[in-house]
């Protein structure tokens, strides 16, 4: 393994650390999550199919609701404010005089908040299965490809917040004011065939709602729909193209 590669696992295996020594992505990101899935797992009413979702219960969608709920975490508020953290207090500029670069550092950290929430998305799933006797994906293959595309489409869009914000202040501010709405979309409040038409069109054209759709689909044993999947690639190519077109070291 040359210098290079092994100062790159150095990297991911210290930007992990950090990523859970902050705090913010395995308290919100995954016990916040989780704590709710416990709770309304307990809630009999949930139990009762919902029309319009193929035989799913309320229960049913709200697991995949949190492993969406864990990439937003991860995506729009954890790693935003940590990259633009370090390049506030002059980390990036000053690892662009080293032979590892800049670039690594942001590798490492995409590598570190994805595994958050990999583990994440893995417990929900096991628990909601053991606990509460959830069925797992029908089509795990299409449930993995649409957890993939959500988590590409997610992390660049926080790099452009990370791109666009000057500071972690700011970058906090505007992933945690993009969070909502989105969650919003993604039925957290409402599951989405319980909102009207027009908040239902609109939740297929953004990244949670149309990651929901993929899940949907791939509980019940299809596989999504190419509009879902085309939607998520979509956010995921245009906001990283604009990331690293307007992505400030210093």
């Amino acid at each position: 393994m040359s210098v290079v590669d092994s100062a790159t696992w150095r990297l991911i295996r210290t930007e992990t650390t950090l990523s859970i020594r902050d705090k913010v992505a395995p308290i919100w990101g995954v016990g916040c999550p989780l704590l709710v899935l416990v709770i309304l797992g307990a809630v009999p009413a949930l139990k009762e199919p919902l029309p319009g979702a193929g035989g799913l219960t309320a229960f049913d969608v709200y697991v995949p609701v949190m492993v969406l709920f864990a990439l937003a975490i991860v995506a729009l508020t954890a790693l935003p404010a940590t990259l633009a953290g370090y390049r506030e207090n002059g980390v990036l500029r000053r690892m662009q005089s080293t032979p590892v670069g800049p670039a690594r550092v942001l590798a490492a950290q995409l590598v570190a908040n994805l595994a958050v929430a990999a583990v994440a998305m893995v417990l929900f799933l096991v628990v909601a299965r053991v606990g509460f006797g959830v069925e797992l994906p029908r089509n795990p293959a299409a449930f993995a490809l649409a957890w993939l595309l959500a988590a590409a489409a997610l992390l660049s869009i926080g790099l452009l917040v990370t791109a666009l914000a000057p500071g972690r202040g700011p970058a906090s501010a505007i992933g945690t004011m993009l969070f909502f709405p989105l969650m919003f979309f993604a039925g957290l409040w409402v599951p989405i065939a319980n909102m009207p038409p027009l908040l239902q069109d609109i939740s297929r054209y953004t990244p949670l709602g149309a990651g929901m759709r993929a899940f949907q689909d791939a509980y019940l044993g299809a596989f999504p729909a190419a509009a879902p999947l085309a939607i998520l690639a979509a956010y995921a190519g245009g906001c990283a193209l604009a990331a690293v077109r307007w992505f400030r070291w210093q």
